[in-house]
């Protein structure tokens, strides 16, 4: 699969390694029904969607799990989850559709071109070894003009996260982030820290658009 040396070619030739090699489906079978960030981070993640999601959209949630901290009076059109474990998207009340897809088998969603109005992708980021590829896949079934938002924290599974995002802090993750949508091709690309972490898990959100 084309991937770093195509697209990221300025990365360590082991930026993608794992320290768990093994298969990714085996790591998520057990069903995980916790929240990765804390309430305050929830709450401000939240605030942040209700500000620049469309009401009335079809959203996508990649990476979903048994919530996706959406407003709860706002109400969209569908809200399709993908994720690693299906007993953790059947326990997720916002989804109106869910699949399960290993990304980093491959990449390529099983969604329309232009069809979704926003997409998600909240503390997942990291697992990504060809996360370009996923993110230029979510770009093809953006609308134009639609928002992809990526989300993360200081918190991870460390044997499941990539070398390099292993190696940086919350200021080079915002980098990294920023890098791969701009080589997936997203523009309007800011960087917004929602939660400085001083009182909270720290949170920042990186928004681009197609």
């Amino acid at each position: 699969m084309a991937g770093m040396s195509d697209r990221l070619p300025e990365l360590p030739l082991d930026a993608f390694r794992k320290e768990d090699g093994g298969d990714d489906s085996d790591f998520y079978v057990p069903a995980r029904l916790v929240t990765h960030i804390d309430e305050a981070a929830t709450r401000a993640l939240t605030a942040y969607y209700r500000a620049n999601l469309p009401a009335g959209g079809v959203i996508l949630d990649l990476m979903s799990s048994w919530v996706s901290h959406l407003p709860p009076e706002v109400p969209f059109t569908e809200v399709i989850g993908q994720g690693m474990n299906a007993e953790e998207l059947r326990a997720n009340p916002r989804l109106s559709r869910r699949f399960v897809q290993d990304l980093n088998r491959n990449p390529v969603l099983p969604l329309e071109a232009d069809s979704c109005d926003a997409a998600l992708c909240c503390v997942g980021i990291q697992y990504l070894q060809h996360p370009v590829e996923v993110l230029a896949e979510v770009l093809r079934i953006l609308r134009p003009g639609a928002p992809l938002i990526v989300s993360f924290s200081n918190r991870c599974f460390p044997t499941k996260a990539v070398a390099i995002w292993r190696s940086l802090d919350a200021r080079g993750h915002a980098s990294l982030v920023h890098l791969y949508l701009e080589r997936a091709g997203f523009r309007n690309i800011r960087v917004e820290v929602l939660r400085n972490g001083s009182e909270s898990d720290p949170l920042i959100a990186v928004t681009g658009r197609r």
